[in-house]
């Protein structure tokens, strides 16, 4: 599947792309391999994933680099504080430690259509693995892969390494993998993105946003043009688009559920919208 950036503007598709957060975390356990099988058999263009490393060095899928108390209980079965479940630094366990705990029982008020059930942080190779096989299996088309790198400075040499040796092992993973034409690799952290790119330029990169800075400001954090922009969807609008499109960048937002939303967003002509609910965009678009 071509990425929007490999596009001309005139050449834009004239419907956003799908991109299921983190699988389709409305209906499933988030970065889940079910989750995210489910998304590909909804016909999603991009499955949005997180990716933090773990102590033995791969690429796990995670939201977090520690045990999000709210999804996870502990190796033990246990309920978790969010205190307690800090304390399960990811970048300081084996993967096997890591998948003794279910990360996928407990209900979320939030998402009440979601279908709990055992779930573990899987890599990121069993994820594309596992998605491109059921892909095969189904019929339907291999899904691009939107990852975002969990980056945070306040993070570096506890919960996750330097920037530049972290992007190294996720570009080596992507290039094992096979899917580095089919992924958008995207971070809140600036330094991540340089590092990235500094190492493999020709990689799609995308700046996530959720500050209220002008454009400008936001890509002056960059030394060089993003071909995404990515910011909160109550943060798009026309103007943001017309200055995004002058400057042949995509607008791609988040994490747009609600169905007014979601048309909002599709009215403006944003390039892609992350949703929890991705059949809910799928939807609207067939609507259309």
């Amino acid at each position: 599947m071509a990425l929007l950036s490999a596009c001309s503007p005139e050449l834009r598709n004239t419907q956003p792309e799908v991109h299921g957060h983190r699988g389709c975390r409305g209906l499933l356990p988030e970065n889940t391999i079910d989750g995210f099988k489910k998304a590909a058999e909804m016909g999603c263009d991009h499955l949005e994933l997180d990716v933090v490393l773990s102590g033995d060095g791969q690429v796990i899928v995670s939201h977090e680099p520690w045990l999000n108390a709210a999804i996870c209980l502990g190796p033990e079965g246990e309920e978790l504080t969010e205190e307690q479940g800090r304390s399960f630094n990811l970048h300081r366990m084996r993967v096997d430690e890591i998948q003794r705990c279910d990360c996928g029982s407990l209900e979320q008020e939030r998402f009440p259509e979601q279908d709990t059930r055992r779930s573990v942080k899987p890599t990121l190779r069993a994820v594309v693995e596992a998605v491109d096989e059921h892909a095969l299996l189904t019929g339907v088309p291999n899904p691009s892969y939107n990852i975002e790198i969990k980056s945070d400075p306040a993070w570096y040499g506890i919960y996750q390494p330097q920037p530049a040796p972290y992007a190294s092992q996720v570009i080596a993973t992507i290039d094992s993998l096979g899917i580095s034409e089919r992924c958008i690799v995207q971070s809140f952290d600036p330094a991540i993105l340089e590092a990235v790119h500094a190492e493999r330029p020709d990689l799609t990169l995308a700046l996530l946003v959720e500050n209220t800075d002008d454009l400008r400001t936001n890509l002056a954090r960059l030394s060089f043009k993003p071909a995404i922009y990515s910011p909160y969807f109550k943060l798009a609008n026309d103007d943001l688009l017309t200055a995004l499109r002058s400057m042949d960048i995509e607008l791609v937002v988040w994490t747009v559920n609600e169905p007014a939303d979601i048309q909002q967003m599709v009215k403006l002509g944003v390039d892609g919208i992350i949703s929890d609910y991705p059949d809910r965009v799928i939807a609207a678009l067939e609507g259309r």
